[in-house]
C-alpha cells in the first residue's frame, strides 16, 4: 500500500538482511526522514554503509555528504573519489566544488575525471542507446 512504511521497513529489513544493497539503501532513507521507523542516525549511517561496501553509488555519494557536514572533508573526498569511479555524476560535481575551494588537489581532481568517464562509457552499448530514444519517446525517461 502506498504510504506503508512499516510494512516497506518489515520488507527491506529481511531483504537487507538477506545482503540486498538496494534494501539497506532503503532503510537508511526511512532512518532518515523517520518513515516506519523512528528517525535514527546511527542505524541510516549503518545501512549506508553496507549499502556502500556493496557497490551502492548513490549510498557512498550520501556517506560522503554526511562526512562533509559533520567536518570530515578527507573522508567524504575519499567517499566522493571511489562514487566517482563507480559513475555517480553528484560525486564529480562535489569534487568539483571541493577542487574549486581547494580542498581537492588538481591530479586527484583530474584521475576521478578520468574514472568516471570510463565507468560511463563502460555503460554504453547500442541496445542501451535504442532503449532510451524508445522509452523518451513513450514519455518514460
Amino acid at each position: 500500500k502506498k504510504g506503508d512504511y512499516s510494512s516497506a521497513f518489515e520488507y527491506f529489513t529481511r531483504a537487507a538482511e538477506l545482503g540486498d544493497v538496494e534494501a539497506h539503501f532503503m532503510l537508511a532513507g526511512l532512518y532518515h526522514n523517520g518513515l516506519g521507523v523512528e528517525e535514527d542516525r546511527g542505524q541510516k549511517i549503518h545501512h549506508l554503509e553496507e549499502a556502500a561496501i556493496g557497490g551502492h553509488t548513490n549510498a557512498r555519494y550520501n556517506l560522503g555528504c554526511e562526512e562533509f557536514y559533520t567536518g570530515n572533508t578527507e573522508r567524504a573526498v575519499k567517499h566522493w573519489i571511489i562514487a566517482a569511479n563507480l559513475g555517480c555524476g553528484d560525486s564529480i560535481q562535489a569534487l568539483k566544488e571541493c577542487y574549486k575551494r581547494g580542498l581537492v588537489s588538481k591530479e586527484d581532481f583530474a584521475a576521478a575525471l578520468r574514472a568516471h568517464q570510463a565507468a560511463v562509457d563502460a555503460t554504453k552499448s547500442p541496445q542501451r542507446e535504442a532503449a532510451a530514444k524508445i522509452m523518451a519517446a513513450e514519455g518514460n525517461s
